[in-house]
């Protein structure tokens, strides 16, 4: 087949040529008739009988044929002298091949006009095939291929216009025709379908998506160069007194309180070999040391104890001088000692029970409370442990209580943890009964025990002193009587008092987390009386109380002051030793505790973060010691009640040397689970387990992951294995240690 002649390229502004023979005019010609229109779709079956006068059609703006009825008042349209723009566009039939020069206006008419003034060239003919047949149009049309024109004939449909023969915005028709010249869907020549006048398809002739020119202008943003960090000058002015800095604070929030920018404390711990950023959480270590760089005093304070008073004015906390007009209440003693000299020995007798026999090792490693009956009158006793590692329980029950018993053995005399309780009392400055213990013993010397309490400021009574001693025999049931005696006396002197009314507060003594019932709390009530259902906050946790439990195991609906119970209910396992207050709603009680939480959450940011960096598990830290290299061990230390997480916790900080340093990735109460064991593999650590075991799947997934659990049951025993691995002296094992 021959190839189609190429069409004329349009010129931008054509001149009028002398036609050679004088057609009319083309709006005259507007209206046709039916044998026009017959002779028009004829020509679509025979393109190459073209007629000798191109017949005008009329485009509407949606791009579909205009009717072919005459139109009325024509002249007023031309009267009105409005741009070519704002009426529709006059073009030739789509359907018909007609020669370009052909098209051109008569002489003495008026050409179509472009919005500046500008006659527009006529457009060359349509898209044809190499048979001469013309193209459909391409898909995109929509709707508008077969479209019925409003004005026709009934029963006969136009052709579709073909590609490229939709009216441009702003002026007469423009088409885009390969081989012509111009690229389809570039400015406002060339249109692609879908769009008025060019561009994509549905979008605006001519433009690029907004979203393009906004990603480009967000790029070249992101390119511009940072600013020159400022620095205070070497001579700046240092607050004067003293500055309180909370801790974990960042290099942002700690300039400005030292009249320096971020740029400063960053510039100057970099010096000092610490990589930190301007919001990066700092230690204690790093606060100090810059603010002793420029000479400032600073006070650390944990994060949220300015707003802590707040929060108590927010529950409406009662003082302690309202109780002066109040009722007596139950003293509360506190036992104390050395390990292993017969403390909880002592209260089985007191309370006509057996604990001691229950106790992992015959050591009390959590803090017990219970109640005696002696005379018609109520005691209040909490047993504390003596080991060393349990310092702060010590200092808790120190801290709660009205006497404290300092039990000692005749045959031992006093011990390291014998003037650590000596000195827990006098800070607690509550008044010393001393009960000298085991004088059934054969090598038992009671003198020696009174000079050596008298070396520690505690004069007997027998001595002219102020201290009442009492010799006693656990294990005898002998001198119990005459020691509970003292204890009344002493309770009557102190004239011990305490509201009954109204909202209940207190102590936390232990807390744990039990399998079937939750989070659980043993409280002290000092003042009010608790109910079930009452809003309690204790630290960071709060809840309603669901259920009581006294040192009986019987539950009960209520508990009035110095009155031991476990609490059920709350939303976390609170801190040992926290305050807990019962909140005028459960809203405020729910305020209070997510802002101490946050607080908490706050100050952990950054604390141990280097342990998932890098470290060394408990098997390997004699390979590495033998090196000669540093060692990071990595620990998941996990214990059944929070007080001897604790004192897990603060013995095993001071088993660290220079060679060894130690990395708690994750500490928590309750059993060992699958995600420790995972947290485990992750971070490379081992996990101590203390009075818990793991699960059977959390076993097994050990096992897979070669993951080392370590699971003890008495304390020492447990710094004592972790002691041996860490100077070496422990051969890697895989097998638990009960």
């Amino acid at each position: 087949e021959p190839e189609p002649e190429p069409e004329p390229e349009p010129e931008p502004e054509p001149e009028p040529e002398p036609e050679p023979e004088p057609e009319p005019e083309p709006e005259p010609e507007l209206p046709v008739d039916e044998e026009e229109t017959t002779e028009e779709k004829d020509t679509l079956v025979e393109p190459e009988e073209a007629p000798a006068a191109p017949i005008p059609r009329v485009i509407s703006s949606s791009g579909s044929s205009a009717p072919t009825k005459p139109t009325p008042e024509p002249e007023v349209e031309e009267e009105k002298e409005e741009p070519p723009a704002a009426e529709k566009s006059v073009i030739p039939d789509p359907a018909e091949r007609v020669n370009p020069a052909q098209r051109m206006p008569a002489a003495g008419a008026t050409p179509p006009m472009s919005s500046t003034g500008k006659p527009i060239p006529p457009p060359p003919g349509p898209l044809t095939s190499n048979s001469g047949k013309p193209i459909p149009p391409p898909p995109g049309m929509g709707g508008r291929r077969n479209e019925q024109p409003t004005g026709g004939p009934p029963g006969r449909r136009n052709s579709p216009p073909p590609a490229g023969r939709r009216p441009a915005p702003g002026g007469g028709p423009r088409e885009s025709v390969p081989g012509a010249g111009v690229r389809p869907g570039g400015g406002p020549g060339g249109a692609r379908p879908g769009g008025p006048g060019g561009g994509r398809p549905g979008g605006p002739g001519g433009r690029r998506p907004p979203a393009r020119r906004k990603k480009r202008r967000r790029s070249r943003e992101e390119l511009q160069p940072m600013g020159t960090p400022n620095y205070t000058p070497e001579d700046a002015a240092v607050p004067e007194g003293e500055v309180v800095v909370e801790r974990s604070s960042t290099a942002q929030e700690l300039g400005p309180k030292l009249n320096r920018t971020a740029a400063d404390v960053v510039r100057f711990l970099m010096q000092q070999g610490e990589m930190v950023t301007a919001t990066q959480s700092l230690s204690d270590d790093m606060i100090e040391l810059f603010a002793a760089e420029i000479g400032a005093e600073i006070r650390m304070v944990d994060l949220g104890e300015e707003q802590e008073v707040e929060l108590l004015k927010l529950l409406d906390v009662i003082d302690d001088a309202a109780d002066d007009e109040a009722p007596l209440r139950p003293p509360v003693i506190t036992v104390m000692g050395h390990v292993d000299h017969g403390k909880t020995k002592l209260l089985d007798q007191i309370r006509k029970a057996n604990v001691v026999d229950g106790e992992a090792g015959g050591i009390t490693q959590h803090i017990g409370a219970y109640q005696a009956e002696h005379g018609g009158n109520t005691l209040t006793f909490i047993d504390t442990p003596g080991h060393e590692a349990f310092t702060a329980m010590r200092a808790r029950g120190a801290g709660a209580t009205d006497i404290v018993i300092l039990v000692v053995a005749a045959d031992d005399g006093v011990m390291p943890q014998t003037v650590e309780a000596i000195s827990h009392a006098k800070s607690a400055d509550v008044p010393i009964v001393v009960a000298i213990n085991k004088m059934d013993r054969e090598n038992s010397d009671a003198d020696r025990v009174l000079a050596q309490i008298a070396e520690h400021e505690l004069v007997p009574e027998s001595w002219g002193g102020d201290t009442v001693t009492v010799e006693v025999s656990a294990l005898q049931n002998t001198g119990i009587d005459d020691l509970l005696d003292n204890l009344q006396v002493i309770a009557e002197v102190e004239d011990l008092r305490a509201d009954p009314d109204g909202r209940a507060q207190g102590v936390v003594l232990e807390s744990n987390l039990d399998i079937g019932r939750g989070p659980m709390a043993t409280i002290l009530v000092q003042r009010g009386t608790l109910r079930v259902g009452d809003p309690l906050v204790a630290g960071a946790a709060w809840g309603k109380v669901r259920a009581m439990i006294n040192d009986q195991g019987e539950q009960v609906k209520e508990a009035g002051p110095s009155t031991p119970v476990q609490v059920l209910g709350l939303s976390d396992v609170p801190d040992a030793g926290e305050g807990f207050v019962v909140a005028p709603n459960e809203k405020i009680a729910g305020r209070v505790a997510d802002k101490r939480g946050h607080w908490r959450r706050q100050a952990n940011i950054g604390r141990d973060a280097h342990a998932l960096s890098g470290g060394a598990r408990l098997e390997d830290i004699f390979e590495q010691i033998q090196k000669g290299e540093a060692a990071n061990l990595n620990l998941i230390v996990k214990a059944d009640v929070n007080g001897s997480l604790e004192a897990v916790i603060e013995s095993l900080r001071k088993l660290e040397r220079e060679e060894v340093r130690l990395s708690f990735v994750h500490r928590g109460v309750g059993g060992i689970t699958e995600n420790d064991i995972q947290l485990a593999a992750a971070a490379n650590a081992t996990i101590i387990g203390f009075n818990v075991r793991p699960e059977r799947k959390a076993r097994d997934f050990a096992r897979t992951e070669n993951v080392e659990i370590r699971t003890y049951e008495i304390i020492y025993k447990l710094i004592e294995d972790i002691e041996s691995a860490m100077v070496g002296m422990l051969a890697p094992e895989f097998e638990e240690v009960v």
